[in-house]
């Protein structure tokens, strides 16, 4: 079993299971938690660490379950189909 296959079974386990209320708010509050530790260490890779692992924990929360992607579904009015023209991300040729 390769390292990718094992990360998919962990995300295909972990979207089965179910949830527990206020689960976004407790990964949302440690991963708050760990940025500030980030930003009091003195220790560079203290700040990495926390910083990294907060930063994942704030999206984790954000996203959970489908989060983000039920509030972008509701702000498309419910379509799971994007209009033409909407949604989609105009980068300039000078990038």
């Amino acid at each position: 079993m390769t390292i990718g296959s094992r990360i998919e079974a962990i995300k295909q386990k972990d979207a089965r299971r179910p949830g527990f209320p206020g689960e976004h708010l407790a990964v949302l509050g440690t991963g708050v938690l760990l940025l500030l530790t980030a930003g009091r260490s003195h220790s560079l890779a203290r700040r990495l660490l926390a910083g990294a692992a907060g930063g994942a924990l704030v999206g984790r929360a954000a996203s959970g379950t489908g989060g983000l992607a039920r509030v972008a579904q509701m702000m498309h009015g419910g379509r799971g189909e994007r209009s033409a023209g909407r949604g989609r991300v105009h980068v300039h040729r000078s990038i």
